[in-house]
């Protein structure tokens, strides 16, 4: 079975969602689908049909939750020794040499990199660029719009 980097925090709040998904989630739609059904004919009744939907929604969420924490290898980066470089699980602030304009990422597992929230995979092309460097080294990334080079301002594990 192939073992997937989750961080401690991503586990958490995958953890926390699944709780929410059991405890709150779950019992709403299974009222909502009683309740639907004491309306009568099945067949014509959209709040039943809407309430199955939703149901079948939230069951295979918890079942994707609970096979993803399943197969998780949680990683706490701040017990890491690091020395300071890039590690799985660290927070870079960078620098594009070419403009200026400062970005920050963590990097985390698949299952849990969301570029919203500036979390970007450990696969990731900059991410694969920034393992194992140190704040002041510059990298560079092979992106789309072409390579871009980037200095690393700081490395820190929360």
């Amino acid at each position: 079975m192939k073992r997937n980097p989750m961080t401690l925090r991503g586990a958490e709040r995958l953890r926390g969602e699944l709780k929410r998904l059991k405890s709150e989630d779950r019992p709403n739609v299974i009222k909502a689908i009683a309740e639907a059904r004491s309306h009568g004919d099945l067949s014509e009744n959209a709040e039943y049909h809407a309430a199955r939907e939703q149901q079948g929604f939230i069951e295979g969420r918890i079942a994707e939750l609970e096979a993803k924490l399943s197969t998780a290898d949680i990683i706490d980066v701040a017990q890491l020794a690091t020395n300071g470089k890039v590690v799985f699980g660290a927070t870079v602030d960078l620098e594009a040499e070419e403009d200026g304009k400062k970005v920050t990422y963590t990097i985390v597992g698949e299952e849990e990199a969301d570029i919203r929230e500036a979390r970007i995979a450990i696969t990731s092309p900059i991410a694969r660029a920034l393992i194992g460097k140190s704040e002041g080294d510059v990298v560079d990334v092979a992106a789309p719009s072409g390579t871009r080079s980037y200095e690393i301002v700081a490395v820190r594990y929360e």
